[in-house]
């Protein structure tokens, strides 16, 4: 549909894509995919932009620059418990490594999507968050993808979801016999296509910023501490503490990106595995030794 140049009639477009309770504020991209097949204006892109980033709701709720939250082997998982529950049931949870949140960051990225819209009904809807987790489900799976190329509800049903914005006509239609196959089957490439296309477009940009660090079993290395403010880690709290402790002794390589280290006993609460990014060079120097006093 072709809307004509009337402020009023746009604004309201895009105040229904946005803060509707099925839509759940939508970042610019994803508004901008879900309305382009059922509306078209000359400038709507930068309309669009420009009406998400004046979002008072989105402005509270959102991170500038979209930072994944930090969690990893949280005691909760690692705990007897969870071990015994996992073997009961024949299954193996896999961990990362320590204070590495980034192992697992396709999950954290997620999460931090889910968060965004959990704060934005709250301030919208008022009342628990938990009252408004089904318009929660319903706004993320019908959001455009830009990993996969389209809105998960339609790469599993393989139809657009219909809404009060988009209602698509052709989702009446019933498909029969090698029709609906084919049909499957194109969603099915487009979605492998889109998602191969994401996969090289990350490790572009993260092959742009890596340094290939390798560390030989029995060399000495410090292990980076993160200066969180009131955060003890590693027995050092503060952000004046040392950025780095150590040295300690590897042991042993696990995998390509992790080694484990020799800690010492107050450090032995402390999972042993670190990713190479946590690490540095330790050069040794004979002034480093201590000795004791004659």
């Amino acid at each position: 549909m072709c809307v004509p140049n009337v402020e009023e009639l746009r604004t309201e477009i895009m105040h229904e894509a946005h803060y509707a309770p099925y839509a759940m504020h939508p970042g610019s991209t994803k508004m901008y995919r879900d309305l382009r097949p059922y509306y078209w204006w000359p400038t709507m892109k930068k309309d669009v932009a420009e009406f998400v980033a004046k979002c008072l709701t989105c402005q509270q709720v959102k991170a500038e620059h979209q930072a994944p939250a930090v969690s990893d082997r949280d005691p909760r998982f690692t705990s007897h418990f969870w071990g015994s529950l996992h073997k009961a049931l024949g299954t193996k949870l896999h961990f990362s490594t320590a204070f590495h949140p980034q192992t697992d960051g396709q999950s954290e990225r997620t999460i931090q999507t889910l968060e965004d819209m959990m704060r934005a009904c709250v301030i919208e809807f008022r009342g628990n968050w938990d009252d408004h987790l089904p318009l929660i489900e319903f706004a993320y799976n019908n959001s455009f993808h830009s990993s996969i190329g389209m809105a998960p509800y339609e790469a599993l049903y393989g139809r657009k979801c219909r809404s009060p914005i988009c209602w698509d006509i052709e989702g009446l239609r019933q498909l029969e016999g090698p029709e609906l196959v084919q049909e499957t089957v194109d969603k099915i490439q487009t979605v492998k296509q889109c998602l191969k296309a994401a996969q090289d477009r990350q490790k572009s940009y993260v092959d742009k910023h890596r340094r290939e660090m390798e560390y030989e079993v029995g060399e000495k290395v410090f292990l980076r501490v993160s200066p969180w403010r009131g955060i003890l880690r590693f027995g050092k709290k503060g952000k004046l503490s040392p950025r780095y402790i150590g040295p300690y002794e590897i042991l042993e390589r696990v995998g390509p990106l992790a080694y484990r280290l020799a800690l010492p006993v107050e450090l032995s609460q402390i999972h042993d595995v670190f990713h190479v990014s946590m690490l540095r060079r330790y050069r040794s120097d004979p002034s480093h030794i201590l000795r004791e006093p004659k």
